[in-house]
């Protein structure tokens, strides 16, 4: 797996996506979801084939490194909550405490020797409501594995600031997502974006007279700062 290969990859999984029209006729599909489901799907194979070139440039061995296709946590119920229910209500669950987990996930799970050390959540673009869905998912995998290292890595940004301009370092990033961020310390997002400029609902990447092409300069910087969290694992 090489730069080339992903750039690759990517141009070629986006410019066949403007006959998706045709193609989600065929099948019987909507369009919208065959698209959403065709760039996640790409985001990850990006994301995963990125950590593998930062794992091989920070000089980690390959065979030391994995990824798992289970993508759902089984986070349990909080201790702490049950006491303050009702007697009655705080009885019937701890009969039944083991039934009480919620089911959280994330796209791309990284081990270093099998222990887990990168979780990647993988979008075409993110708006601060699915941020929040995002910290919230990260917040909760986090009580299970408290020093796991949590990306959002997305093809174009619409959270504002400086987050859709990934030449710019630091990044100053938003408003918006900075104070949604801070109510979630302990999660420290790290946002890596790949294309240049803010995501337009009305100039999908697909079509051909919109198509951003992904800088090599970008995703260069991208798999920098993977190589930075795998680091200490080396």
């Amino acid at each position: 797996m090489t730069i080339t290969d992903l750039l690759t990859l990517y141009e070629k999984t986006i410019l066949s996506q403007h006959n998706a029209k045709e193609a989600a006729a065929l099948e019987g599909r909507k369009e919208g979801g065959l698209l959403r489901s065709s760039k996640g799907k790409l985001v990850e194979k990006i994301a995963q084939g990125a950590i593998k070139i930062a794992w091989s440039q920070a000089g980690g061995d390959l065979n030391r490194l994995s990824f798992d296709d289970v993508k759902i946590f089984k986070i349990p119920l909080q201790p702490g909550y049950i006491e303050k229910l009702h007697p009655e209500v705080r009885d019937f669950i701890n009969e039944r405490i083991k039934e009480y987990k919620y089911n959280a996930k994330v796209d791309v799970k990284a081990f270093v020797d099998r222990k887990f050390v990168i979780a990647v959540e993988c979008k075409s673009y993110t708006e601060n409501a699915m941020l929040k869905r995002i910290l919230i998912d990260f917040r909760m995998i986090r009580t299970l594995y408290p020093n796991v290292t949590c990306c959002l890595f997305q093809l174009e940004s619409q959270l504002g600031g400086s987050y859709s301009f990934p030449g710019i370092d630091p990044q100053h990033g938003s408003s918006s997502s900075h104070t949604l961020m801070s109510f979630f310390p302990e999660v420290n997002l790290n946002i890596v974006t790949l294309l240049e400029g803010e995501r337009n609902v009305n100039q999908p990447i697909h079509e051909p007279k919109y198509y951003k092409k992904l800088d090599p300069l970008h995703l260069g910087r991208a798999i920098d700062r993977l190589q930075q969290f795998l680091k200490p694992h080396i």
